[in-house]
């Protein structure tokens, strides 16, 4: 295992000095928070993929693979369907907005009166999202080094906190280039044909495993299309994806490198699923599903392969890691403790200030996402609550934003807390993992947003008309906030 041992090491090296690196570069709020809106196609499509798929994508998706055969790529194939409506309908305009956070557009569209509690919703998804990424680090570790659970959080948190805390955006970009690439070299090019060719050949595995293994829909159509309620839809309203799509250089960045991103997403859907269903002919009996990507890793792939591969499970929890933990720091201060000191948020204090301030937030979150995740147990609960609260809380609002004129701060509100209060009481009567909740509770929240806002006077005409000037791209970031110029 020494090779092995020494390609992790000087990934996770690598990760620290482009952290450095990039506190170089950032000395702006904007270049902090969202690398001062500039990055082009290339760099824009690979930090998305990046970001958007992580260890549940990796690792989750191989296990669903082992256990429904190809259907069990409809989980990942939903994010990467979100991303592309996202990027085809939506993200131009919101690069356009020229704001930090989800909630700053509710408040730039509705009047500025629905930050504080669409702030904490955002809060909660965002930190339960890095939670349960950093608690797949144990996972990792454990194959690698035989650590115990504890420490192997509190190692890979701790990397991903340090180059996020130096850097910003910027590092955060910069390694998650570096991890889409180790991601589509480790899973796509080496894992997938090795895992195809010892399980004998897709003739073989076709001979081998049930039938239903190869159905489509196998995984069956309730949970297809719960998947895309909470997937799909969570993808077009999440600040971590948001606050990528503000990384954008333009309009057409924007679209049409999220669309590759997108495209991308579902292959790698496909890749997970095939791997997973080898693995189901090599180990037919495994005792966790989720333990399938790391048997077939450490058992068929030869010394320093074996390195890489685990290397781009690492990249695929990293990656997703310190996007959640960016913009959980991001909505805290933004969000929350700014709007409650009473603080003007922009245009007020010098650069340094704000990107120190936010460098605060960052590693306050980081330590609480550490120290929430060693305490944790159930993973799965954590990241459905999450997600349960994100679209049933926020959907209907910030779609109603963009796309009817005639909704109202007072049905926004009403819709965030009908919808998050619903789910809450829903999960506690139905169960946590039940598909109830999240329906009614989203269907609340529309039937509220629409009838408050029909009750309630019209938004002001001189809010909308600021709003469509953003929406057109008419209105700029102020010049407190410089935005430099690189080659």
């Amino acid at each position: 295992m020494a090779v092995d041992y020494t390609v992790i090491v000087v990934y996770l090296a690598g990760m620290l000095a482009m952290g450095w690196w990039g506190m170089r570069r950032a000395r702006s709020k904007s270049e902090f928070l969202v690398a001062g809106r500039r990055l082009g196609p290339a760099m824009y499509s690979g930090t998305m993929a990046a970001i958007v798929l992580g260890g549940a994508s990796t690792i989750g998706g191989v296990g669903l693979g082992y256990r429904y055969g190809l259907s069990g790529a409809w989980m990942v194939f939903t994010i990467g369907l979100g991303l592309l409506a996202l990027s085809v309908f939506f993200s131009a305009r919101i690069a356009r907005l020229k704001v930090y956070t989800v909630s700053e557009m509710l408040d730039l569209r509705y009047g500025g009166r629905a930050g504080v509690i669409s702030g904490v919703v955002m809060w909660a998804y965002t930190l339960m999202l890095a939670v349960t990424s950093t608690i797949a680090y144990a996972t990792i570790f454990d194959v690698l080094f035989d650590m115990n659970r504890t420490l192997a959080i509190v190692l890979g948190g701790s990397i991903v906190v340090a180059y996020s805390t130096l850097g910003g955006m910027w590092s955060i970009t910069l390694t998650d280039m570096v991890q889409f690439v180790v991601k589509t070299v480790g899973v796509l090019l080496l894992l997938l044909p090795v895992a195809v060719v010892k399980a004998g050949g897709f003739s073989e595995m076709k001979a081998k495993l049930p039938t239903e293994y190869f159905d489509p829909l196998g995984i069956g159509g309730e949970t297809i299309f719960t998947y895309v309620l909470i997937y799909t839809f969570g993808m077009l309203i999440g600040q971590d994806i948001w606050q990528r799509v503000f990384t954008a250089r333009g309009d057409r960045t924007a679209k049409w490198g999220g669309t590759v991103a997108g495209t991308y997403c579902l292959v790698y859907a496909v890749a997970g699923a095939v791997i997973g269903t080898a693995a189901k002919v090599m180990y037919p009996e495994l005792p966790s599903a989720d333990t399938a990507f790391a048997t077939i890793v450490k058992d068929e792939l030869p010394v320093g392969v074996r390195g890489l591969v685990l290397a781009a499970a690492l990249a695929a929890v990293m990656s997703t890691s310190s996007g959640a933990l960016i913009a959980c720091a991001t909505v805290a201060n933004n969000d929350i403790w700014s709007r409650l000191r009473g603080a003007v948020r922009r245009g007020t204090g010098d650069a340094h200030d704000e990107v120190r301030g936010n460098r605060v937030f960052i590693l306050v979150m980081g330590v609480a996402t550490i120290g929430t995740a060693i305490a944790l147990n159930n993973v799965v609960e954590a990241l459905t609550v999450a997600y349960n609260l994100l679209v049933a809380g926020l959907l209907v609002p910030i779609l109603g934003g963009l796309l009817w004129k005639r909704g109202t701060a007072q049905g926004a509100l009403a819709s965030v807390a009908v919808g998050g209060l619903a789910v809450v009481a829903l999960m506690a009567g139905y169960g946590i993992l039940a598909n109830e909740p999240v329906y009614y509770g989203l269907l609340l929240s529309l039937a509220a947003y629409v009838t408050v806002s029909l009750l309630t006077p019209a938004t002001d005409a001189a809010v909308l008309a600021v709003w469509r000037a953003r929406l057109a791209g008419r209105d700029t970031e102020p010049a407190a906030e410089p935005v430099p110029v690189h080659q």
